[in-house]
């Protein structure tokens, strides 16, 4: 269905310059993204319409975005979501009632309002950045507070909570040896504090704002995420279940034998596959081939850069850098040895690499 004049949403976009034509297009983007497939557009049309209607008579659905120890990547990677775009309309339904990084004000008037809202209960809670457990929490500082306080009182009367970014889930760059501020993941100190609240994780680094979008919609609009919607790590299915490697347009090189062997040059600049320098797609999960960044135009394999594995965070595990070993380490795929052995052969031969996993 699509957004008429007359109705607050159609109002709403067309106040904006939107036509409904623009608005199911996002519908279909939100519905790929949510893991409902495109085809269930009407369905997110209806429900954003449904929920527009009943937030802006009755109030926003409250967020609470703490900060932990970070670099505020991910905050900075969610400002950038396509403003001010159509997306603005369905981030016009939630109220950021707190954000150190966001909000206008500060100091004493905005902690007050983050208070108000946690007394209030039912808001979802956006984690950033890991969390800092050494010195009694005192290793990092929030408004006169240890950082480990903030997120307690604000976990235990949330809705959900949203880790997001791989430092939230598993401690990130925070968490590098010798970790002497004891970093560790949002739900693993959760965990250990006995707060019971779901955790929905979204890794990368920074996360995708487009991925963070989806997980708000199913959270708030679309009856909410199962537990068999969330993978044993707490991620969602449809956004981590496929590898990098899955979805790469560099995959059909890797079939073929076609590498690039040096950063920058010509077989790169042609497509070639970039496994050779290290690339971790098959071993990551994450949909950045089909959603993209800078909305929607680029990514770091097309630009040249093989895939870091910024996105390979398990709660339980090791951090996505501590993932990265050497080029013939022995968590990656066998290659031919003459991959290695210091004299590179400009194509390998077809057939010695084989393929896997679904591609799009």
């Amino acid at each position: 269905m699509e957004p008429t004049a007359g109705t607050m949403l159609g109002d709403a976009l067309e106040a904006r310059g939107y036509t409904p034509r623009a608005f199911m297009d996002l519908c279909a983007t939100v519905a790929e993204a949510s893991g409902v497939g495109e085809l269930g557009a009407p369905r997110v049309a209806a429900a954003l319409e449904a929920a527009y209607g009943r937030l802006r008579t009755g109030g926003l659905y409250p967020v609470v975005w703490l900060e932990g120890a970070s670099c505020s990547g991910c905050t900075e990677s969610f400002a950038q979501l396509a403003p001010p775009g159509i997306a603005a309309v369905i981030l016009e339904m939630l109220s950021l009632d707190y954000s150190d990084m966001l909000a206008a004000g500060a100091g004493s008037s905005v902690e007050a309002a983050k208070e108000r809202t946690i007394a209030a209960g039912g808001y979802l809670l956006i984690y950033e950045g890991a969390v800092t457990q050494a010195f009694e929490g005192h290793s990092l500082r929030v408004a006169d507070a240890p950082g480990i306080d903030h997120l307690d009182g604000a976990a235990r009367r949330a809705q959900a909570v949203i880790a997001l970014g791989s430092c939230a889930v598993n401690g990130g760059w925070m968490a590098a040896p010798p970790n002497a501020a004891r970093a560790v993941g949002v739900q693993e100190y959760l965990a250990a504090r006995d707060i019971g609240v779901p955790v929905v994780n979204i890794p990368g680094c920074p996360a995708n704002p487009e991925w963070l979008l989806s997980v708000l919609v199913r959270l708030t609009l679309l009856g909410g995420l199962s537990a068999t919607a969330l993978d044993t790590g707490g991620r969602p299915r449809n956004l981590f279940g496929d590898t990098v490697h899955d979805n790469c347009a560099r995959r059909r090189c890797f079939e073929e034998g076609r590498f690039a062997f040096a950063p920058g040059s010509a077989e790169a600049a042609e497509g070639y596959c970039l496994y050779a320098l290290g690339c971790r797609g098959p071993q990551t999960k994450a949909l950045c081939g089909i959603t993209l960044w800078n909305n929607r135009r680029s990514w770091c394999v097309y630009a040249g850069g093989p895939c870091i594995g910024c996105c390979d965070s398990d709660p339980a595990g090791p951090s996505w850098f501590a993932r990265n070993k050497a080029v013939n380490g022995a968590d990656r795929l066998a290659l031919p040895a003459e991959l290695y052995a210091g004299e590179p052969t400009p194509l390998i031969r077809p057939g010695a690499v084989r393929s896997f996993g679904p591609r799009r």
